[in-house]
């Protein structure tokens, strides 16, 4: 009893509408997913040669088109093996060669590649963070050997070309399967994939290429740079393998935090305490400031929690350090203690002149800060 053939599409689960790319990528999976080498369950073999067949007629225009207008009798050839069209490939291990590259786990050849990234901690004061600073850092790292420049063979020596593989740095072998021969591409054990062969072994780093160093680095850390910012030196990490770029150096920043400084963005915040006599009469007070010590106005009257604001003098913009925050001052009137008998007599005058609320009296024609005056001078 012949088996009746399913329709090339179901069996790649494409519509008819399919582009080739479609096609062939519902190929590759079901190939992948069915081949002998890598599935050995029941049916396994015969669903992965109904694939092939299938994209053997859909990948072919003029067959998919006698197939879309007469079905599988139009694409009949006197009983074809469903890998017609790959004649010139030296089995299905070729096929997938072709399709797959290196497939089923096969190794590649050794080529350049990328070194580590290293990663350094390094602290900054807050002003160094604030205006930038020069820092200079040791950093532990492999270079290439100073000697053979990463060759890994002794200046006065040429690598020979691996007999085994001929200086392709792979081998083919032939296996026995389902469909006959199939042909595995892998690495050369005797070059490891190098294609050539180190005779003569650099002696300085005992043929590896590379060496253990010690460096002194220079790192500008920029204005404005914020607490927990991480800078990145180029190809200042771990060396590249087979004359590969290096890693880069990635440097994490922490800002030791100020004294008297608070940072906010860029403005910075201070504390400025003042006595009653400053707040209610006003003052011209020293403040400290990121270049130095300024001089400000406090206000008649001034209450806790009233903000002199002194523009330009915060931290410059990380991008645009011509452009700065500002320092932003936090007055916080102190209430006395430990009073002198003086000191009692003339804030005992002032209090008989103000309310409990420590308001005027309804009657009380001067303001308060003229009384404190007045009870200050002893009038």
């Amino acid at each position: 009893m012949t088996t009746k053939k399913r329709d090339y599409y179901e069996v790649l689960g494409v519509g008819r509408g399919a582009s080739d790319e479609e096609i062939k990528r519902a190929f590759r999976k079901l190939a992948l997913e069915y081949h002998p080498d890598r599935n050995s369950s029941d049916g396994a073999a015969d669903r992965f040669k109904e694939v092939n067949e299938a994209y053997q007629v859909l990948s072919d225009a003029e067959r998919r088109s006698r197939y879309d207008r007469f079905g599988h009798s139009g694409v009949t050839n006197g009983g074809a093996t469903g890998f017609e069209g790959f004649e010139h490939f030296g089995g299905v291990g070729d096929i997938f060669e072709a399709f797959f590259g290196d497939f089923g786990g096969r190794s590649r050849s050794r080529s350049a590649s990328r070194g580590a990234d290293l990663q350094v901690s390094l602290t900054v004061e807050f002003a160094e963070a604030a205006f930038g600073v020069e820092r200079n850092i040791e950093v532990a790292r492999t270079e290439r050997c100073a000697v053979c420049r990463g060759s890994r063979s002794e200046p006065d020596a040429t690598p020979e070309t691996c007999s085994n593989c001929g200086g392709a740095g792979k081998v083919r072998r032939a296996q026995q399967g389902f469909f006959g021969q199939f042909v595995q591409v892998v690495t050369c054990s005797a070059c490891r994939g190098e294609g050539h062969v180190i005779t003569r072994p650099c002696r300085h780093c005992s043929g590896s290429g590379t060496e253990r160093k010690h460096r002194k680095l220079a790192v500008t850390i920029p204005a404005g740079i914020e607490d927990g910012a991480r800078l990145k030196l180029r190809g200042e990490g771990e060396a590249g393998i087979g004359g590969g770029p290096g890693g880069d150096l990635l440097v994490s920043l922490r800002v030791r935090p100020h004294r008297i400084f608070r940072r906010e963005g860029n403005d910075v915040r201070i504390l400025k305490r003042l006595n009653v006599a400053e707040a209610a009469l006003g003052a011209r007070l020293t403040v400290p400031t990121l270049e130095g010590e300024e001089s400000v106005d406090v206000p008649v009257g001034t209450q806790s929690g009233q903000v002199i604001r002194l523009r330009g003098r915060g931290i410059p913009q990380l991008r645009n350090p011509s452009r700065r925050g500002d320092l932003l001052v936090d007055l916080f009137v102190m209430t006395p203690v430990d009073l002198s008998e003086e000191q009692r007599e003339i804030l005992g005058r002032l209090a008989a002149t103000l309310t409990a609320g420590g308001e005027l009296g309804e009657t009380d024609e001067r303001g308060w800060v003229e009384k404190l005056r007045d009870a200050m001078s002893g009038s």
